[in-house]
């Protein structure tokens, strides 16, 4: 273990609901304004919930060749759009690499279900013929990392994880653990989701999971408050370019953070609700810790997962209560979700990726509308307004239906 590898995050590239950009996301942050308005791509009259967190004037032409971006749907556009930027921001020059030490990880909730749904209708209405033809290779899970590697020339390590909302955590982990054990250099890793259509929508207005705050969408996520009443659905991606550190400190690269420990663990009890004692989410929290070799104590700043569920807040602070024991209190903690709702598969990635700006930037973000604290989530949960902090270490949480927990700790370089 002595001589396993290290792990830095050299580019960002991220669309969400609050920026287009690595800068746009940070600023977004900065400005503490949630981006949740009522849904505007379809007429969500019919359902229990009207809200989302969409990305507005996003413009795939602008990141590939028109004749690609034909070939992919939304979901494909972000994967594929969001590498671009990390890239460039990571000014790594392909060209100079070696193809095969090069590969693609990301993580998605639902591939291209928003684009296959759209595409019933057409069926439905006009018949096959009106179907487009790359239907079936614009949807699959797996079309995020394989399109990577297809507009990128990349022919390392490729996977695409379908592990509901810590999908995006867990293809960041992975893809540290390939660069780290030697089978990788560099790796292009984080999760893309676009799920924002009528019936995918209403399927989770269905089991009531999604906020019925409709009166209020800028209220509507609001993590460890009293009155949450569930999450808001958003989509987006985030991909992070992660180099093996010698080599990203030979070419000068610019370096946000260290990947210093992933950890993941399975619940085995629910789909949907959280085990109850938090015992498996605290798991993946010290297998990361133990993985960094970190203790908890050195741990400046949780980014939660925070969801804004009735279940799984107080199960989330009841985990981080069982690893950290009396620092828990003493340790900030906030969820960035009541700025972009929930991306599903994209959130871990685009958390990853604000925990690494956190560590650059020197100044943490709150956790939107929390105006009244549950009993049972009575941490520093940085209520209001963020916080200029110098931390050395960081932890992002993400868990996911099906009792999917994982965790990330990222360094200061």
């Amino acid at each position: 273990m002595s001589s396993r590898r290290r792990v830095v995050i050299t580019g960002i590239g991220a669309i969400t609901p609050i920026g287009l950009t690595r800068g746009g996301l940070w600023t977004g942050l900065q400005e503490q304004h949630s981006a949740v308005r009522s849904v505007t791509r379809f007429d969500p009259s019919i359902f229990r919930s009207h809200n989302a967190a969409e990305v507005s004037d996003f413009v795939p032409h602008d990141h590939m060749e028109a004749r690609r971006a034909k070939r992919l749907d939304r979901f494909g556009h972000f994967s594929v759009a969001a590498a671009r930027m990390a890239l460039d921001d990571a000014e790594l020059d392909l060209a100079r690499e070696d193809r095969e030490r090069v590969g693609a990880m990301m993580g998605t909730a639902l591939g291209g279900v928003g684009y296959a749904e759209d595409q019933l209708g057409v069926f439905l209405t006009q018949g096959l013929k009106a179907v487009d033809a790359a239907l079936a290779l614009a949807v699959f899970g797996g079309a995020a990392s394989c399109n990577i590697a297809i507009e990128f020339g990349v022919q390392g390590p490729n996977s695409t994880n379908a592990m509901s909302c810590a999908s995006g955590t867990i293809a960041i982990g992975e893809a540290f653990r390939q660069i780290r054990d030697g089978y990788a250099d560099v790796m292009l890793a984080g999760g893309a989701e676009a799920p924002l259509a009528p019936l995918c929508f209403g399927s989770f207005s269905i089991i009531r999971a999604m906020s019925t705050r409709n009166d209020d969408p800028g209220g509507a996520s609001r993590p460890f408050d009293r009155d949450r009443d569930g999450f808001v659905m958003g989509e987006g991606s985030a991909v992070l370019v992660m180099e093996e550190h010698e080599r990203a400190v030979a070419r000068g690269a610019r370096i946000y953070a260290e990947v210093a420990g992933f950890g993941t663990s399975n619940d085995a009890y629910h789909m949907t609700a959280p085990l109850p004692d938090g015992a498996q989410a605290a798991r993946s929290m010290r297998m990361a810790l133990d993985d960094a070799r970190v203790t908890p104590g050195e741990i400046g700043y949780v980014n939660a997962h925070g969801s804004s569920t009735p279940l799984n807040d107080p199960t989330e602070t009841l985990a981080i209560k069982k690893v950290f024991g009396d620092r828990a209190y003493a340790t900030p903690v906030s969820s960035t979700k009541g700025y972009y709702g929930h991306a599903l598969g994209a959130s871990g990635a685009i958390e990853a990726a604000i925990c690494a700006l956190t560590i650059v930037n020197e100044w943490l973000p709150p956790t939107l509308n929390l105006e009244c604290a549950d009993d049972a989530c009575d941490l520093d949960y940085i209520p209001a307004a963020g916080r200029p902090a110098r931390v050395e270490h960081v932890l992002s949480n993400s868990f996911g239906f099906g009792g999917i927990n994982a965790a990330l700790v990222l360094r200061r370089v």
